[in-house]
């Protein structure tokens, strides 16, 4: 039985720049995948697109491809990337520019564009998911994209493509694409869809799946985390398959990293929906083949969805921030008092906050008064921590001076650590018909 062997370089935007070119090396593998994007971090690339049309892909676009390019080509191993973040066309361009500054002869590559739905959007009649409220209704909207499919990549692979560039698709389908085309599975084949998409959901975040995010010491024991190595996953024509990592490295593959993968951003199992399936994962068998080699199986779905998700990313206001730090007896409540001196100086200035926080750091900042539950002493050192979200930089920009002032007219002996003024960069969601959405597939190549 024919089986594909992915590896997967990346599973967000700042993931180790070092981990892929090992994977093509040493692991035996036909696909490269990079995942690189997030809610998030699309949004922030539209907005550096806004700035200068020529960037919004992928900021270490440049360094992941120059490690592994060469190697690549030489051993016959296709790249799939959703390095194009908000800016796919350019990228595009960049790695056809990149494989001639390496000597590279021959190579193509397929930008896969369409996902970019902004005027679609603006100009139709779209309800927020998250609050029901109109799309129209937010402020400052500065992106939108779908979240394609496995479909176009597939496509692209089928032109003869050796490197895929798309900008937002789902996770799992930058895996789902080549076991598509490799294995010759229809778009409506549904069970196949979705066995398939749980193998990519079990490697689209990397090492969370070779026991990165996974260490906790003592309960939960992981060697070489400073050597990690990235998932490799091989799947055969029933979707089934096995996971392990590149080899000589450090990590674990084991059942239970597997499982706390399978689990990750998981809404409801039976009915996990993406743009290529409606992926059941009620069914799924993991079992330990041997030293850090998963097998799993009974993977399912159903028809996809009719809509396509949509991240929307919109202007809402700054955020003036400043932290202090305290230490010795009484650092709690000097830390406190500040704390309450920024507040009532905000107020005195007219300053008109959306939001407020503040909080001391090991006291009660993610567990509010869990740090001092059945605690003999209190803490010894604190960090506080005053942040306001305002609707100017103006004013945002005196939360921040406030706390920095602090330095001599709060507490005593409290250490300015740092300041910051930020743009709030938000992300809603919304859903449109996918039959208005349509994606294109463009073809550029070295040595041709």
């Amino acid at each position: 039985m024919k089986r594909v062997r992915i590896g997967v370089g990346a599973g967000f935007s700042g993931d180790r720049l070092d981990a892929a070119l090992p994977l093509v090396e040493r692991g035996d593998i036909g696909y490269l995948v990079f995942e690189c994007l997030a809610e998030r971090t699309i949004a922030m690339a539209q907005r550096d697109k806004l700035r200068d049309s020529e960037r919004g892909y992928h900021p270490y676009l440049d360094e992941r491809l120059r490690r592994v390019l060469p190697a690549c080509v030489e051993r016959g191993v296709k790249i799939v990337g959703n390095l194009g973040a908000a800016n796919p066309r350019a990228a595009g361009t960049r790695t056809v520019q990149l494989a001639r500054e390496l000597g590279l002869q021959r190579l193509k590559v397929a930008t896969v564009l369409g996902d970019d739905v902004l005027e679609l959007v603006r100009a139709g009649d779209f309800n927020v998911a998250e609050t029901g409220e109109p799309v129209a209704a937010l402020p400052r909207v500065v992106s939108a994209n779908a979240y394609l499919g496995a479909e176009p990549i597939r496509d692209a692979l089928a032109l003869g493509a050796d490197v895929v560039i798309t900008g937002r698709v789902a996770d799992p389908s930058l895996t789902l694409g080549p076991l598509e085309y490799e294995l010759g599975w229809g778009w409506d084949d549904w069970q196949r869809l979705g066995a398939g998409t749980i193998a990519g959901h079990l490697v689209e975040c990397t090492t969370q799946v070779t026991g990165g995010y996974f260490a906790d010491p003592g309960y939960k024991d992981v060697p070489g985390l400073a050597n990690l190595g990235y998932p490799i996953v091989e799947v055969d024509a029933s979707g089934a398959g096995l996971l392990t990592k590149t080899p000589d490295t450090g990590g674990l593959v084991s059942v239970a990293t597997c499982k706390e993968q399978l689990l990750y951003e998981l809404h409801d199992p039976a009915r996990y929906l993406t743009p290529d399936v409606t992926a059941d994962f009620t069914g799924v068998q993991l079992h330990q083949a041997g030293p850090d080699l998963v097998r799993f199986s009974g993977g399912n779905g159903s028809p996809r969805p009719d809509t396509l998700k949509v991240s929307v990313g919109y202007l809402a206001g700054w955020i003036g921030e400043g932290q202090v730090s305290y230490g010795g007896p009484g650092a709690v409540e000097r830390a406190r008092l500040a704390g309450e001196v920024v507040l009532d100086r905000l107020e005195l200035l007219g300053v008109r906050a959306r939001e407020t926080r503040v909080e001391c750091v090991g006291v009660d900042a993610l567990f509010p008064g869990a740090a001092l539950k059945g605690s003999l002493e209190p803490p010894y050192e604190v960090r506080l921590r005053v942040a306001a979200r305002t609707d100017t930089e103006e004013e945002a920009r005196i939360v921040a001076h406030e706390v920095d002032a602090l330095g001599l007219s709060g507490p005593s002996a409290g250490s300015i650590a740092a300041m910051s003024v930020r743009e709030v960069l938000a992300v809603e969601s919304t859903f449109i018909p996918r039959e208005l959405v349509r994606p294109e597939i463009v073809m550029e190549a070295v040595g041709e």
